[in-house]
C-alpha cells in the first residue's frame, strides 16, 4: 500500500489563510517538505483546485513574470515545482465537479477512490490541501504522515487547518527542524 502524506504551511496559531483568504506570509509555495523525489501522485480538494491550477500554470507559462497574488517573481524552487505539478498526475476530490481542464488530472468522487489509489502500485501520494480535504482524509484514516511548515507568526483571524476535524488523532513526532528563515518543519506519523 502506498503512503499518503499531507503537507501544509501554517502560522504558529494554526492558520492556513489570513483574514483576506490567503496566506500572505508564505514567501514561496514550492516544496518546503522535501517530498518531490518520493511523489508520483497528488490529491487536492475541489476548493483548492482552481487556484492551484492557475498558480502553477501561470509560472510555467511565464517563469520570469510577476505572480498575480504577491507581485513578486517566482523562486527557482517554484519554477521547479511548476514543472513537477504539470507532469505529475493530480486527483481532485470532489462530488460536484464534472471535469477539469488541466491535463493529467482526474476527478475522484470520495475517500473510497483515494483509498483505491493507495492500493495501486507507485510512490508516495501527496495531499497538497486544502484544509477540509486534509481533515476529511485524516478522519477517514487515509493520511499516514503530516508534514507541517510552521511560520513564526500569530495571524489571529483566519482559516484554521483543523477547523473541520471530527475525530481525535494521536501523532508521533518523527522530525523537527528549525530553518534559518525562522520556520520550523515538523514531520508527524499518524497513529492508527
Amino acid at each position: 500500500m502506498r503512503k499518503v502524506v499531507a503537507g501544509m504551511q501554517m502560522s504558529i496559531d494554526g492558520k492556513i489563510d489570513g483574514p483576506n483568504g490567503y496566506a500572505d506570509w508564505v514567501d514561496s509555495w514550492s516544496d518546503t517538505f522535501d517530498l518531490l523525489p518520493e511523489i508520483d501522485a497528488c490529491v487536492l480538494g475541489s476548493g483548492m483546485y482552481s487556484g492551484y491550477e492557475q498558480y502553477w500554470s501561470a509560472i510555467k507559462a511565464d517563469p520570469h513574470g510577476a505572480l498575480e497574488l504577491s507581485g513578486s517573481l517566482p523562486t527557482s524552487e517554484e519554477i521547479e515545482y511548476a514543472d513537477f505539478a504539470l507532469n505529475t498526475p493530480h486527483y481532485v476530490l470532489s462530488n460536484t465537479l464534472d471535469g477539469v481542464r488541466w491535463a493529467n488530472t482526474t476527478v475522484l468522487r470520495d475517500a473510497a477512490d483515494v483509498d483505491a489509489l493507495r492500493q495501486r502500485p507507485g510512490k508516495t501520494i501527496y495531499v497538497v490541501g486544502g484544509a477540509q480535504t486534509v481533515s476529511s482524509l485524516l478522519d477517514q484514516g487515509l493520511i499516514d504522515e503530516l508534514r507541517l511548515t510552521i511560520h513564526p507568526l500569530v495571524v489571529g483571524e483566519g482559516k484554521a487547518l483543523f477547523a473541520t476535524i471530527a475525530k481525535r488523532h494521536r501523532l508521533r513526532l518523527n522530525d523537527a527542524t528549525s530553518r534559518p528563515d525562522g520556520t520550523v518543519s515538523l514531520v508527524y506519523a499518524v497513529r492508527s
